[in-house]
């Protein structure tokens, strides 16, 4: 796995490949010759070779099945349960699950972060909910047999599978005795948490003029896309899997006014963003609340931190190995003016219609 760090130099986007096309399976088609009408003795051959074939019949094989008349209704076949999409906890549905935990020894996990909280509530969700990165600075409510806790999602675990949420040690600590190890909760998605300040940008090492690749932080709820313009237009950035924000064939010199949209449609503008690789750079404009202004521009930080890929380790009930941050195929948002909350329905597989004595 890479870590979606910057090409050496300019390179071309490799076209696009998927899998080949399948032909279907033809039948093959049943010879055509007419045939002369039978006449005499070789009627009388046809009628002995049928009753023939009719005694040595028995029951051990089924019969086939007599074909239904035309016009007459097929029953269709059942359909295989469609695949869970993966998609964060959005909207402040409740879910219900277990939980566990780890300890990620302070590092931000696969969502980039250059640290752990510093009140270290955070949680790992399985692929499905972390959605790609999807999930990542949303907050969950999550309730135990002790209580409540808010925690942010900051990391994956690879081995959780939908409704298991790995809290950090604190965490857990807050709903239930840690000697318990896995205990059930319920949880749901905070809708417009509380902010702890206006957005902040960061440059990954390795950006240029030529590769662009920005870190959102402080939006309190998930992003649905971010852009960036150059030349007048909008551009969309690509998520990666590792929380950051990608136009591979660069965005041009800055500085950048880049444009931000939530999960529930809240969209800001920050100007004055500077091509600044390491460095977290706060804006004054947050992403929604009362002093939000519509654009704003960035006051950059004077600290600069340390890549923010390293993985983190695991120290739970159910082990669980950090991916540092790997590349995954790009996902865009095409419709930045209408807030997402549902997964789209996947198509459904072709079905195979077995024919009789085949």
């Amino acid at each position: 796995m890479t870590d979606g760090s910057a090409p050496s130099g300019p390179l071309p986007t490799p076209p696009g490949s998927g899998p080949p096309e399948r032909s279907r399976p033809g039948r093959r088609r049943a010879g055509t010759r007419r045939g002369r009408w039978l006449t005499g003795g070789g009627l009388a051959a046809l009628a002995a070779l049928t009753g023939l074939v009719l005694a040595v019949r028995t029951g051990a094989e089924p019969a086939c099945a007599a074909p239904p008349a035309l016009g007459a209704p097929i029953a269709a076949p059942a359909l295989a349960a469609a695949p869970v999409l993966a998609a964060p906890p959005l909207g402040g549905t409740v879910h219900r699950g277990k939980a566990t935990f780890y300890d990620s020894k302070g590092a931000g996990g696969n969502c980039s972060r250059p640290a752990a909280p510093a009140n270290r509530l955070y949680v790992a969700l399985g692929p499905g909910e972390y959605a790609a990165g999807a999930a990542c600075g949303g907050f969950l409510d999550v309730t135990g047999p002790k209580g409540t806790v808010r925690v942010l999602v900051m990391d994956q675990c690879p081995e959780c599978e939908p409704g298991h949420l790995d809290l950090s040690a604190e965490a857990f600590a807050r709903i239930a005795d840690p000697v318990q190890g896995v205990v059930p909760v319920s949880y749901r998605a905070v809708v417009n948490p509380l902010l702890p300040g206006p957005l902040t940008f960061r440059m990954k090492e390795g950006s240029s003029q030529w590769w662009f690749a920005v870190l959102v932080g402080d939006h309190g709820n998930p992003l649905r896309s971010v852009e960036v313009r150059q030349g007048g237009n909008w551009r969309t950035a690509a998520r990666q899997d590792y929380n950051y924000w990608l136009i591979d064939s660069g965005a041009g010199p800055g500085p950048y006014a880049i444009r931000v949209t939530d999960a529930y449609g809240h969209r800001v503008t920050a100007t004055g963003i500077r091509m600044a690789p390491g460095q977290v750079q706060r804006s004054t404009v947050r992403m929604y609340g009362s002093a939000a202004p519509a654009v704003s521009r960035s006051v950059p930080s004077a600290r600069s931190v340390a890549p923010a890929r390293s993985p983190s380790a695991s120290a739970s009930a159910s082990p669980s190995a950090r991916p540092s941050t790997p590349a995954s195929p790009p996902s865009t948002s095409t419709d930045p003016d209408r807030a997402v909350d549902a997964a789209a329905v996947p198509s459904l597989p072709g079905l195979a219609r077995a024919g009789c004595g085949e």
